[in-house]
């Protein structure tokens, strides 16, 4: 299973320089990964194997040396929440996780694995900062600057101050967030910048995001770990509901969340 380091309790700044907004938010401690979740990772667990979806291209550079250290790419978000279940039951945890015909719902008391928040995905990459980025990009994060064609072994660069590797750069990495429920509907956050980004992208504050089930070539994960209690850890189903039920007219293009 991949390597977990615990973050303690404490604020995050959160931005979102689409809405013209920033927030504070409280945690609690919870864990994370040091490192992406790596196609090795991804395909086998402790006791068998576990493929995944079979039709991700998780092992498109099965050919290249140290390909198992790959973080795992083009994997969807409904994957990498697919794969938190399989890894949690494999471990003797409960599944963070109930899907139901296409639907998921984040059981908050499991102790599963499962996705960072944003606000925890934040508070890990920053590790204390509050700049841009943590370090050099050349020295902590693989990007466009690197003139590489595909992702590259996990942790060949610097980590953060938290041991954090690869947070930047690399593969964008999906959150369990939405990213606006009032103006893409179910579209969940990326974080992190990829290998083909350019500088401005490979920034703890840049905020992407896709639909759950789109398959993009530069995508991975890394997982989380801590059962949140009553809240979601600076994410809330009810103000999800309550932003995409703004009334008034929407600008073209708008589809909010489904009322369900």
């Amino acid at each position: 299973m991949p390597q977990l380091l615990e973050i303690a309790a404490g604020p995050v700044r959160l931005d979102d320089a689409r809405r013209g907004t920033t927030r504070s938010v409280d945690l609690q401690s919870y864990r994370i990964g040091a490192f992406p979740v790596t196609t090795a990772e991804y395909t086998v667990r402790a006791h068998g194997h576990f493929d995944g979806d079979s039709n991700s291209n998780s092992n498109s550079n099965s050919a290249l040396p140290d390909a198992d250290e790959l973080p795992v790419a083009g994997v969807r978000w409904i994957d990498a929440i697919t794969w938190c279940n399989a890894a949690s039951i494999a471990a003797g945890f409960e599944p963070a996780y109930a899907l139901d015909e296409g639907t998921v719902t984040w059981r908050l008391h499991a102790a599963g694995f499962r996705l960072p928040t944003e606000a925890e995905w934040v508070r890990a990459c920053r590790a204390g900062t509050d700049g841009a980025r943590y370090g050099e990009l050349d020295q902590i994060a693989w990007s466009a600057a690197d003139e590489i064609t595909g992702p590259q072994p996990v942790g060949r660069k610097n980590p953060n101050a938290f041991g954090l590797h690869d947070t930047l750069g690399n593969v964008w990495e999906w959150c369990w967030d939405r990213l606006d429920p009032a103006r893409y509907g179910d579209y969940r956050v990326l974080k992190g910048g990829g290998w083909a980004d350019p500088e401005w992208s490979c920034r703890a504050g840049v905020r992407r995001g896709d639909a759950p089930d789109a398959r993009l070539e530069d995508t991975g994960f890394r997982i989380a770990q801590g059962a949140p209690g009553p809240e979601g850890q600076g994410w809330s189903e009810a103000e999800d509901r309550r932003r995409a039920a703004t009334p008034g007219p929407r600008p073209v293009g708008w589809t909010p969340l489904a009322s369900a």
